[in-house]
């Protein structure tokens, strides 16, 4: 049955409005996804869908009706308003809202959770990264990752110990054969977050939802290639679930 959500979520970063607006209009890829949207009012947004509302560096909204490639919402809108913070930094408010069609709780509370991780993301973004150039990949694993326990798997396969927690640093074996300190910047039950210097890997446990694990890398070293990135991650997590 169709219903209507609404997920807001309201945080500071110590970046600028104008570092804020590039980061969520132009340098997705750095912490999301690669999105382009057409820089004005009705102008092209992703999925198929229109600019409402282009205000920089202060609001830009997104709808989307009948989005392309996502069967399940009938209705999709981005919102976000950036507001300059007393001595320096950034407000935002950012609201994800629209009507799902089917499967409902499990949905929302996938993007509930999700809506977390790619947040936190971007001020790691914002932080450490802001305006450097990226390579990105993103894959899923095999439908045997759509499993119990597909995320540790997929975790120890790195070397990343059960016990690191949000906040340590750790030796871990990146596909490729490269051994590097990362830090753990986020990790619950459902996300895991590594951050080097000029890396971010992110590991979705989807199969908390129905799906397989997730993976994407935002590589902001000199040269990285996404493609190749990515046929190295889909060969090691095949291998991994082999």
């Amino acid at each position: 049955m169709s219903k209507e959500f609404e997920i807001v979520r309201e945080f500071e970063v110590d970046a600028s409005p104008e570092q804020v607006w590039d980061a969520i209009t132009t340098g997705t890829g750095g912490w999301l996804w690669p999105m382009e949207y057409e820089p004005k009012e009705g102008g092209a947004a992703p999925f198929g869908g229109t600019v409402t509302v282009w205000d920089p560096p202060h609001r830009m909204t997104a709808r989307v009706e009948d989005a392309e490639g996502i069967s399940q919402q009938t209705l999709n809108q981005l919102e976000h308003v950036i507001e300059a913070r007393e001595g320096g930094g950034s407000w935002v408010r950012y609201v994800h809202s629209g009507i799902l069609v089917d499967d409902w709780d499990n949905q929302y509370d996938g993007a509930d959770k999700h809506t977390d991780f790619y947040l936190h993301t971007l001020g790691q973004y914002l932080r450490y990264f802001s305006g450097r150039p990226v390579a990105f990949a993103t894959l899923d694993g095999p439908d045997a990752s759509n499993a119990p326990g597909a995320l540790e798997t997929v975790s120890r396969g790195l070397g990343l110990p059960d016990d690191a927690a949000q906040g340590a640093t750790v030796r871990v074996r990146v596909p490729g054969g490269e051994t590097v300190d990362a830090v753990v910047d986020y990790r619950n039950a459902y996300f895991i977050g590594l951050r080097t210097d000029d890396a971010m890997y992110r590991l979705f446990g989807r199969n908390h939802f129905g799906a397989p694990v997730g993976v994407s890398v935002h590589d902001f070293a000199p040269g990285a290639d996404g493609k190749r990135i990515e046929d190295s991650w889909r060969s090691w997590i095949n291998g991994v679930f082999a």
